[in-house]
């Protein structure tokens, strides 16, 4: 679900997102990867060569809740192009981060995804986990679990894409990590963090947090390239 109606299906947070790191593949909508590989993966490939990209290579992700945005980024030489923007079905709550479990809200941040964090058997079709809670979250007490981007087009508290959507995405993340990479970003914001966009949200409260994040926004729009991301007294701190 989205901003506008997310909350209407709080009570089943944990049906829908809590419970998709235990739910074995034959118990579930879980997609048959082995099938998904064979009708997708040349397709994908030959995809990434017209755009002068080559899969297998490092991926980072972005998200913008406002827009319903999920872009994937593939990196060419030292850095990263943009491959494709896809449509991000459903998120629910508000702008703003999540901060405890059972709120309704879709994490914002900045996030790692590792082999480990990858969910093939997911009840929603494929899915990787955000890693939420991660070390920032942790340090302001925040809670919650198993926040996930995934298919399926309905959930609470993740990022839900088409099946076709999520397949490709999950697709080219598998091959970057068989690859070599180590794991990917994924920044998540609440809007693209122009100086417009947050004039027009200057009263929120939310405000310190997003000016936090936005640095963070500014300088990969500025090289293309991983963040360095610390956290300094409970904040976000982004390195040259």
């Amino acid at each position: 679900m989205n901003g506008k109606r997310g909350l209407l299906l709080v009570t089943v947070i944990v049906v829908l997102c809590g419970s998709l790191w235990a739910v074995k593949p034959w118990e579930s909508g879980a997609a048959d990867l082995q099938q998904v590989r064979k009708e997708r993966l040349s397709h994908i490939r030959a995809s990434l060569t017209q755009n002068d990209l080559q899969l297998g290579q490092p991926i980072l992700i972005r998200i913008f809740k406002e827009t319903d945005e999920l872009e994937v980024w593939v990196k060419s030489g030292s850095k990263y192009r943009l491959y494709k923007t896809f449509r991000i079905c459903s998120w629910s709550g508000a702008l703003g981060p999540k901060q405890k479990e059972g709120d309704g809200q879709s994490p914002e941040g900045f996030y790692s995804v590792s082999r480990a964090q990858m969910k093939p058997d997911s009840q929603y079709h494929l899915a990787f986990n955000l890693g939420y809670p991660n070390a920032f979250d942790r340090a302001n007490r925040r809670t919650g679990s198993y926040l996930m981007v995934h298919g399926k087009c309905a959930s609470i508290g993740c990022y839900a894409m088409t099946d076709k959507g999520i397949e490709e995405i999950w697709l080219i993340a598998d091959e970057a990590l068989k690859g070599g990479q180590t794991a990917f970003q994924v920044h998540v914001y609440p809007f693209r963090m122009t100086d417009p966009n947050i004039q027009r949200h200057a009263g929120s409260p939310w405000l310190d947090f997003w000016m936090d994040i936005k640095a963070g926004y500014d300088r990969f729009e500025q090289n293309h390239s991983d963040l360095n991301v610390t956290i300094v007294n409970k904040r976000y701190r982004v390195a040259p």
